[in-house]
């Protein structure tokens, strides 16, 4: 999950950016070039607990990296909150890496700068193919009709996760599959201080990913076909009041999640007072506050009716990591090879397994340590009912814009403000007149 911070970085810094097309990283003279090949630069973005762990995890498998090719790589592992604003000034100054991570909703915002090597047939084709990867992963990887600006390289999906306990406690025998099913269970559940849902109303993105997902089901996009943002449509509405009714309706999520934005649900989730979170692969956050895998299951995101994937009845965006190249590398050879090794099967399958991933190479997902319940969950969401955030040039100002509706909405709720539909279309218009100022 990207961090609001960066999310809001992008709205100014990509028109600066938008104007530079043909401006782009690469090795500084020190460095390799497809005669040479020695040296590549590669910016790694946080995944673990801290960077030191992340330098711990990759720097075995650069070196293997090395040993098979010739080409050494420097690394830098760089934090989220400075990813982004780190790619936009490469991609203005001309001083970058060779290859880097993004996070897979930022792809559209920079395939716009033009300084990202499009991934056509023939690049992919000098990795094993555009067909190894997981169809919805790649869609997340730049605009529709235009080559990717990007690779799969992490993927990551929502579940439903509960507390078992809870569950029996409240005499519940299985985990929600409809949100109708949710509210009652949510309800049941919703007592004596505990809580049926948790959320995280302050986090813009992850506000984004949960409406994005119940406007797909109420047939809303919220972006037309030129791109023109749709937010005030019947859909759009009807998803952002279903998602803030939790609260302010149906009174299954405690108020003060409305100020929630850096995993406070899953904190409550493992001392068990909320008895459902939705998330991206939670389960290391919970292990490390104690939880045994015993404690919890993991189920599909509900949906209205029916079954995920069924009609409109996306329950997920594709979450997760791309690893584009920097069109004007020097090394350019050299760069495409480092990508063909970490989409490799076996790379794809050890660095997955360590993050707790799912990877978007297919061959590298028969691999026993995605078979686990709640990654099965996240695996079979990813390839039948996920869909990726718009792939526009300004979707990290959606993300903005719409994210903070939503998160005002939270606090009216929490407040006991009256939320109607009257009251959700209006935030969203305030929104909507923002993107086209």
């Amino acid at each position: 999950m990207r961090t609001i911070r960066a999310a809001a970085a992008v709205t100014l810094a990509i028109s600066i950016a938008a104007g530079v097309t043909g401006c782009g990283g690469g090795s500084s003279a020190k460095g390799g070039s497809n005669d040479s090949p020695k040296t590549l630069t590669y910016w790694a973005s946080n995944q673990g607990p801290s960077i030191e762990a992340d330098k711990k995890i990759l720097t075995p498998e650069l070196k293997k990296f090395e040993e098979q090719t010739g080409i050494k790589v420097k690394l830098e592992v760089v934090p989220w909150a400075d990813l982004l604003n780190r790619i936009l000034a490469a991609t203005t100054s001309g001083q970058g890496p060779d290859v880097l991570n993004i996070g897979n909703t930022w792809s559209a915002s920079l395939q716009a700068t033009g300084a990202l090597l499009p991934w056509d047939k023939a690049n992919f084709d000098a990795i094993g193919g555009r067909d190894r990867f997981v169809d919805s992963a790649v869609a997340s990887a730049g605009a529709e009709g235009k080559d990717p600006s990007a690779v799969p390289l992490y993927s990551l999906a929502y579940a439903l996760y509960y507390n078992k306990k809870s569950f029996a406690d409240a005499g519940i025998s299985k985990p929600p599959a409809t949100w109708d099913e949710l509210v009652a269970d949510g309800k049941k559940l919703s007592k004596d201080g505990k809580w049926g849902l948790g959320a995280e109303g302050a986090n813009l993105s992850n506000n984004i990913h949960q409406t994005f997902v119940l406007g797909q089901q109420h047939g809303a996009d919220f972006f037309d076909s030129a791109g023109k943002p749709t937010f005030t449509s019947d859909g759009a509405v009807a998803a952002v009041k279903q998602y803030i009714d939790f609260m302010a309706k149906d009174k299954i999520i405690a108020p003060g999640n409305a100020e929630y934005a850096q995993n406070q649900s899953l904190t409550d989730f493992a001392k068990g007072k909320t008895a459902m979170v939705l998330w991206q692969a939670a389960a290391s956050t919970f292990a490390a506050q104690g939880m045994k895998p015993e404690d919890w299951g993991a189920a599909p995101v509900p949906v209205g009716s029916g079954t995920p994937g069924t009609g409109k009845n996306t329950n997920s965006m594709v979450a997760g990591i791309n690893m584009a190249v920097f069109k004007n590398t020097k090394n350019i050879d050299g760069a495409k090879k480092f990508v063909k090794f970490m989409t490799s099967d076996a790379e794809q399958t050890l660095l997955n397994k360590t993050y707790g991933s799912i990877p978007p190479v297919k061959t590298a997902q028969a691999d026993a340590a995605f078979s686990a319940p709640d990654l099965k969950v996240l695996r079979d969401t990813l390839a039948t009912s996920a869909a990726p955030l718009p792939q526009v040039p300004n979707e990290s100002q959606f993300e903005t814009a719409v994210g903070t509706a939503v998160k005002e909405l939270w606090a009216d709720a929490a407040a006991g403000r009256p939320v109607t539909t009257e009251s959700v279309k209006a935030r969203l218009e305030k929104a909507q007149q923002t993107m086209q100022q």
